[in-house]
């Protein structure tokens, strides 16, 4: 297929990509001298939050203009930039759906395995929360907390709780032993459609957010035959893998619990909790930098969670999600329609609120099964049949673009320090899908946020096409680094421990905390390569100017 073209990639752009694509000989031996790598570190890091505007941003979606609470009400999701006036010129949302419609089966990611797309809805589900009563609000608390795991409020947080003060017990979340491999509890009882007496309160209302996606038809008994846990996030039960980082991140706390209170065996049952968890979110963002970012960075040079990067920075302010980004990670077309499980091919759909596969395969063996199985590649014509239903979930989110009045594709582009593209071939070197654009647009300008998105190709060293790859590591570089808990005065042993902060600075990647944790059922021969966001069978391309 012919290569988009790059007439409007600004020079100082094209030259950056090309010089940290390739001489990967040069950047290793960079990666090797410390002082030199935590400035080049830091330089690529605040290049990517440099690009467009910092927070606080002057809109929400309050309202369409300045004003105290549009600054201060975080109940409404951010604005990057200003709306849009409704453009009733656009092509209907169901005959722009189309485009995201399958041709001739589903395209492979080169350079992605399933972990990728597992690691980044896990990522996103604890933040980017929609508040379904008024969608132009949300429920999030803005900042990587691991909410799926820990609750996202005060009184989730304690009905995950063991709460005890007993030997043994000090510190530890709630789990059930299933054949020497520990998951979080079932929230339902066995044979009828009650939920756990744990997660039920004195008026008998639920004390968590009950997973998305129940059938209203499911017959007595549905819920714990397919052994939905109890966890602190309501997409935390959508698929057994992403069910399956939960449980990853349920028994390195509570292995860090029982660690902690072996050390200090005075300290009381909160005190133990609190330092667990500290630990546990600080070991989840150093994955976030230092396997994902790096995953979908197409650079030579592997990015470190160096927390001095943002103390001083000006990108350093409080977290506040935004609009755009609740709709850029609609990652869709990198789910793939079959999967690896146990040597045979299954539908992804299978797995879909369903943890009892998880629960008989065991976690290792889960994780190397998602390892294997190559993600699909983000972009047109490419979302999964199972997904599509009729195009419901590319329909909503082009809805939700409409509806939150987001302007085109090429003013997000210019946001983001890029020149505006003229013409199709600037978006996608398939010359059908530039006629495809053509016909529902007329011109890059008219082209939806959410479409152009998608409609980029991807670059050849990274599963990102280049505006949703800007946005993503200006949005994970500044979300990320700035977590209270790397801030100057907390990142120390006095918040995490010796021991902690051993852990925390040993974790680079989720094999690292998976070798830590892993159960009974594991295959002999499960080593680091076969657990990966990156495909074994990726190299490296010259990445020309």
């Amino acid at each position: 297929m012919p290569k988009r073209s790059k007439r409007c990639d600004k020079f100082v752009s094209r030259l950056r990509i090309f010089v940290l694509q390739n001489f990967a000989p040069f950047w290793s031996l960079v990666e090797r001298l410390p002082f030199l790598s935590r400035q080049v570190n830091a330089l690529i890091i605040n290049n990517a939050c440099n690009a467009a505007s910092f927070r606080p941003h002057p809109m929400s979606t309050l309202c369409d203009y300045t004003s105290w609470r549009s600054l201060t009400d975080k109940t409404f999701l951010a604005r990057a930039i200003p709306p849009a006036q409704p453009n009733a010129d656009l092509p209907s949302v169901k005959e722009t759906a189309r485009i995201f419609m399958p041709q001739d089966g589903q395209r492979e990611c080169p350079k992605s395995t399933l972990l990728f797309p597992i690691f980044a809805q896990y990522l996103t589900d604890g933040f980017l929360r929609t508040d379904p009563h008024d969608r132009l609000k949300t429920t999030t608390n803005h900042d990587i907390d691991l909410s799926p795991l820990y609750g996202r409020t005060m009184a989730q947080t304690h009905a995950l709780r063991i709460r005890s003060e007993q030997a043994g017990e000090k510190g530890r979340l709630k789990s059930q032993m299933i054949e020497g491999e520990e998951f979080p509890p079932d929230l339902y009882q066995p044979s009828d459609t009650g939920y756990a007496p744990d997660f039920v309160d004195a008026q008998g209302a639920h004390r968590l957010d009950l997973p998305l996606g129940i059938g209203d038809d499911w017959v007595d008994g549905e819920g714990f035959r397919r052994r939905l846990f109890a966890m602190g996030g309501d997409r935390a039960n959508s698929t057994a893998t992403v069910a399956m980082l939960n449980t990853l991140f349920l028994r390195e706390h509570n292995r860090l619990a029982g660690e902690l209170e072996q050390l200090s065996p005075e300290w009381g049952d909160d005190r133990v909790f609190e330092t667990a968890r500290n630990i546990v979110i600080a070991v989840f963002i150093k994955i976030v930098v230092e396997e994902y970012i790096n995953h979908i960075s197409s650079a030579c040079f592997r990015l470190k969670a160096d927390p001095a990067v943002a103390w001083a920075a000006k990108w350093n302010k409080p977290n506040w999600m935004t609009v755009e980004f609740s709709l850029l990670y609609r990652w869709h077309s990198l789910v793939p329609q079959k999967i690896v499980w146990d040597g045979k091919l299954i539908d992804s759909s299978d797995v879909l609120l369903d943890n009892s596969k998880l629960m008989k395969a065991g976690l290792a063996r889960a994780f190397q099964w998602a390892g294997q199985t190559p993600a699909a590649k983000l972009g047109l014509h490419n979302t999964a049949i199972f997904l599509e239903n009729d195009l419901t979930v590319e329909s909503r989110a082009l809805n939700q673009n409409r509806d939150r009045c987001l302007q085109g594709y090429n003013a997000y582009r210019k946001s983001m320090g890029m020149k505006a593209v003229d013409g199709f071939d600037c978006m996608t070197g398939n010359p059908a899908w530039q006629d495809e654009l053509r016909a529902l647009y007329g011109s890059p300008d008219n082209v939806d946020f959410y479409v152009g998105l998608f409609a980029e190709d991807s670059g050849i060293n990274t599963p990102m096409p280049p505006l949703l790859g800007a946005m993503v590591a200006l949005d994970a570089f500044s979300q990320a680094l700035n977590n209270p808990l790397l801030s100057s005065q907390v990142y120390n042993e006095r918040t995490f421990t010796a021991a902690g902060m051993a852990t925390i600075e040993g974790t680079t990647c989720l094999w690292d905390v998976l070798a830590r944790n892993i159960g009974s059922k594991t295959a002999p021969d499960l080593r680091a390569e076969h657990v990966r966001m990156t495909r074994s069978d990726w190299r490296r391309r010259f990445g020309s100017f």
